[in-house]
Protein backbone atom coordinates (compact mmCIF):
# COMPACT_ATOMS: atom_id res chain seq x y z
CA UNK A 1 0.00 0.00 0.00
CA UNK A 2 1.23 3.48 -0.88
CA UNK A 3 -0.06 6.51 1.01
CA UNK A 4 0.83 10.13 1.60
CA UNK A 5 3.07 10.64 4.61
CA UNK A 6 1.54 12.29 7.67
CA UNK A 7 3.16 14.24 10.47
CA UNK A 8 3.00 11.03 12.53
CA UNK A 9 5.46 9.44 10.06
CA UNK A 10 8.29 11.92 10.66
CA UNK A 11 10.30 9.70 13.03
CA UNK A 12 9.97 6.75 10.65
CA UNK A 13 10.96 8.92 7.66
CA UNK A 14 14.07 10.06 9.54
CA UNK A 15 14.89 6.43 10.30
CA UNK A 16 14.47 5.50 6.62
CA UNK A 17 16.70 8.40 5.58
CA UNK A 18 19.41 7.15 7.95
CA UNK A 19 19.08 3.62 6.55
CA UNK A 20 19.39 4.98 3.02
CA UNK A 21 22.45 7.01 4.02
CA UNK A 22 24.04 3.87 5.50
CA UNK A 23 23.34 1.98 2.27
CA UNK A 24 24.87 4.84 0.26
CA UNK A 25 27.94 4.84 2.54
CA UNK A 26 27.34 8.41 3.72
CA UNK A 27 25.56 8.15 7.07
CA UNK A 28 27.56 11.08 8.50
CA UNK A 29 25.93 13.35 5.90
CA UNK A 30 22.35 12.51 6.96
CA UNK A 31 21.97 15.23 9.60
CA UNK A 32 18.31 16.26 9.19
CA UNK A 33 16.47 16.28 12.51
CA UNK A 34 12.86 15.29 13.06
CA UNK A 35 12.07 18.97 13.66
CA UNK A 36 13.61 19.96 10.32
CA UNK A 37 11.73 17.21 8.48
CA UNK A 38 8.46 18.12 10.19
CA UNK A 39 8.85 21.75 9.08
CA UNK A 40 9.97 20.83 5.56
CA UNK A 41 7.16 18.34 4.95
CA UNK A 42 4.29 19.72 7.02
CA UNK A 43 5.04 23.38 7.72
CA UNK A 44 3.12 26.33 6.31
CA UNK A 45 5.05 26.22 3.02
CA UNK A 46 6.19 22.61 2.47
CA UNK A 47 9.57 22.30 0.78
CA UNK A 48 9.00 18.63 -0.07
CA UNK A 49 6.44 15.85 0.00
CA UNK A 50 6.66 12.18 0.90
CA UNK A 51 4.93 8.90 0.19
CA UNK A 52 5.06 5.87 2.48
CA UNK A 53 5.08 2.22 1.39
CA UNK A 54 3.50 -0.20 3.83
CA UNK A 55 3.57 -3.98 3.84
CA UNK A 56 0.13 -5.21 2.77
CA UNK A 57 0.05 -7.94 5.43
CA UNK A 58 1.62 -6.36 8.50
CA UNK A 59 1.04 -2.66 7.80
CA UNK A 60 4.70 -2.01 8.70
CA UNK A 61 6.46 0.85 6.92
CA UNK A 62 8.85 -0.71 4.40
CA UNK A 63 9.86 2.29 2.28
CA UNK A 64 9.37 5.87 1.27
CA UNK A 65 9.83 8.40 -1.51
CA UNK A 66 10.57 12.08 -0.88
CA UNK A 67 10.19 14.60 -3.70
CA UNK A 68 9.83 18.27 -4.48
CA UNK A 69 8.67 20.32 -7.49
CA UNK A 70 11.18 21.92 -9.82
CA UNK A 71 10.82 24.24 -12.80
CA UNK A 72 12.17 23.95 -16.35
CA UNK A 73 12.87 27.14 -18.24
CA UNK A 74 12.98 25.07 -21.43
CA UNK A 75 9.49 23.60 -21.13
CA UNK A 76 8.00 26.41 -19.06
CA UNK A 77 6.49 23.80 -16.74
CA UNK A 78 7.09 22.29 -13.37
CA UNK A 79 8.58 18.87 -12.94
CA UNK A 80 9.35 16.53 -10.09
CA UNK A 81 12.70 15.84 -8.47
CA UNK A 82 12.83 12.61 -6.49
CA UNK A 83 15.29 13.23 -3.66
CA UNK A 84 15.05 9.84 -1.94
CA UNK A 85 13.61 6.44 -2.79
CA UNK A 86 14.27 3.65 -0.33
CA UNK A 87 12.81 0.24 0.37
CA UNK A 88 14.07 -1.74 3.33
CA UNK A 89 16.17 -4.77 2.32
CA UNK A 90 13.72 -7.38 3.60
CA UNK A 91 10.93 -5.87 1.46
CA UNK A 92 12.84 -5.45 -1.79
CA UNK A 93 11.46 -7.35 -4.76
CA UNK A 94 7.93 -7.03 -3.38
CA UNK A 95 6.88 -4.26 -5.78
CA UNK A 96 7.07 -1.42 -3.26
CA UNK A 97 9.67 0.60 -5.17
CA UNK A 98 7.74 0.27 -8.41
CA UNK A 99 4.50 1.22 -6.65
CA UNK A 100 6.15 4.31 -5.15
CA UNK A 101 7.51 5.38 -8.55
CA UNK A 102 4.17 4.68 -10.26
CA UNK A 103 2.42 6.85 -7.65
CA UNK A 104 4.91 9.64 -8.27
CA UNK A 105 4.49 9.32 -12.05
CA UNK A 106 0.72 9.62 -11.57
CA UNK A 107 1.28 12.74 -9.44
CA UNK A 108 3.37 14.21 -12.27
CA UNK A 109 0.65 13.64 -14.84
CA UNK A 110 -2.14 14.83 -12.53
CA UNK A 111 -0.24 18.09 -11.94
CA UNK A 112 0.87 18.69 -15.53
CA UNK A 113 4.54 18.01 -14.74
CA UNK A 114 6.49 17.11 -17.88
CA UNK A 115 9.61 15.72 -16.20
CA UNK A 116 10.29 13.27 -13.40
CA UNK A 117 13.99 13.25 -12.54
CA UNK A 118 16.35 11.84 -9.93
CA UNK A 119 19.97 10.90 -9.40
CA UNK A 120 21.43 7.46 -8.80
CA UNK A 121 24.92 6.62 -7.59
CA UNK A 122 27.05 5.13 -10.37
CA UNK A 123 27.95 2.09 -8.24
CA UNK A 124 24.33 1.24 -7.34
CA UNK A 125 23.83 -1.42 -10.02
CA UNK A 126 20.65 -2.93 -8.48
CA UNK A 127 18.94 0.47 -8.60
CA UNK A 128 20.26 1.22 -12.09
CA UNK A 129 18.98 -2.13 -13.37
CA UNK A 130 15.60 -1.47 -11.73
CA UNK A 131 15.34 1.98 -13.32
CA UNK A 132 16.34 0.58 -16.72
CA UNK A 133 13.52 -1.97 -16.44
CA UNK A 134 11.09 0.97 -16.23
CA UNK A 135 12.42 2.62 -19.39
CA UNK A 136 14.31 5.37 -17.56
CA UNK A 137 16.46 7.63 -19.74
CA UNK A 138 19.97 8.09 -18.33
CA UNK A 139 21.45 11.53 -19.03
CA UNK A 140 25.14 10.70 -19.20
CA UNK A 141 26.06 14.06 -20.74
CA UNK A 142 25.13 15.94 -17.55
CA UNK A 143 27.33 16.20 -14.46
CA UNK A 144 25.93 17.02 -11.02
CA UNK A 145 27.55 20.08 -9.47
CA UNK A 146 27.49 20.95 -5.78
CA UNK A 147 28.77 23.92 -3.82
CA UNK A 148 28.65 23.68 -0.02
CA UNK A 149 30.54 24.50 3.15
CA UNK A 150 33.37 27.01 2.95
CA UNK A 151 33.36 27.34 -0.88
CA UNK A 152 29.65 28.25 -0.70
CA UNK A 153 30.31 30.85 1.99
CA UNK A 154 33.26 32.31 0.06
CA UNK A 155 31.24 32.69 -3.13
CA UNK A 156 28.25 34.15 -1.24
CA UNK A 157 30.54 36.78 0.27
CA UNK A 158 31.08 38.15 -3.24
CA UNK A 159 27.36 38.78 -3.89
CA UNK A 160 25.91 42.29 -3.96
CA UNK A 161 23.64 42.56 -0.89
CA UNK A 162 20.44 43.25 -2.87
CA UNK A 163 21.02 40.20 -5.07
CA UNK A 164 20.60 37.63 -2.30
CA UNK A 165 16.97 37.66 -1.13
CA UNK A 166 15.86 35.53 1.80
CA UNK A 167 13.13 33.09 0.84
CA UNK A 168 10.40 31.87 3.18
CA UNK A 169 11.35 28.62 4.86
Amino acid sequence: MIRAATVDDVAEIRSLIRELAEYERAVEQARASEEQLRAALFGGHPAAFALIAEDDDSGDVVGFALWFPRFSTWTGTRGMHLEDLYVRPHARGGGHGKALLASLAATCLRNGYERFEWWVLAWNEPAIDFYKSLGTEFLDEWTVCRLSGEPLRELAALAPSAAAPTLAS
